[in-house]
């Protein structure tokens, strides 16, 4: 029997540990990474292309779900499979946008995780119960011009999402080259562009707006004035 090949990205190692031990107890699931950000989530789907990956939302330095958008872009072939402590609707809809694969909460036992992954893996889709009734619930004629991801990021290219998300926490213009692979000059004329995109003038409206965009949790950056 071929083995399901699994990344998975929690930045929470005792979380990646358990989730590890779990599912190479089954018989045909294959962890082959682990990675600690959503940037180095997509780096090592590039670069192992998993069967499928199991993503946090809530990633540092690059947030589950634009890492999810990369990696559907960058390995068609990779299901991905959202595994987070949220179950919020705004992010059930942009999960369903981005078109991953499946979304559970972290109180899903692990028998319906391994359940997930061999039905992702299989080509089907995958969500919670009380994620599906949501889904039904919902009439979302937008997805069909971008998804509601598109329109709560007001139209930034994914690279602008990248240094907003970095902004709001907290990373200074050089940090941010350095974690990008550009420089810092560049990185100024992205902030520039976001500020006159979002028409917000400061880092600290920056930062209030990558909250409510669900691009980082309110725990990430608590001091914003």
């Amino acid at each position: 029997m071929k083995r399901i090949t699994v990344l998975l990205a929690e930045d929470h190692m005792v979380v990646r540990e358990g989730l590890r031990t779990l599912l190479e107890a089954e018989g045909d699931i294959d962890v082959v990474g682990e990675a600690e950000t959503g940037r180095q989530a997509v780096e090592m789907t590039r670069k192992l292309l998993p069967a499928v990956v199991v993503m946090d939302i809530a990633m540092p330095l690059l947030n589950g779900l634009e890492a999810t958008r990369q990696i559907r872009k960058a390995a068609p072939g990779t299901r991905v499979l959202i595994l987070s402590a949220h179950s919020d609707d705004e992010y059930v809809e942009q999960v369903a946008a981005l078109g991953a694969a499946g979304y559970l909460i972290k109180q899903t036992s692990a028998h319906i995780l391994s359940r997930a992954i061999r039905e992702v893996h299989k080509g089907n889709t995958f969500f919670g119960p009380n994620i599906t009734k949501r889904l039904h619930l919902q009439t979302r004629p937008r997805s069909t011009q971008g998804g509601p991801s598109q329109k709560k990021v007001g139209g930034l290219s994914s690279r602008e999402v990248e240094v907003l998300q970095l902004i709001a926490e907290g990373k200074a213009n050089k940090q941010t080259a350095v974690e990008l692979g550009i420089s810092a000059k560049t990185v100024e004329k992205h902030r520039a562009r976001l500020m006159r995109k979002l028409n917000i003038h400061d880092t600290a409206g920056l930062t209030r707006y990558a909250i409510t965009a669900g691009i980082i949790e309110n725990s990430v950056q608590l001091t914003i004035a």
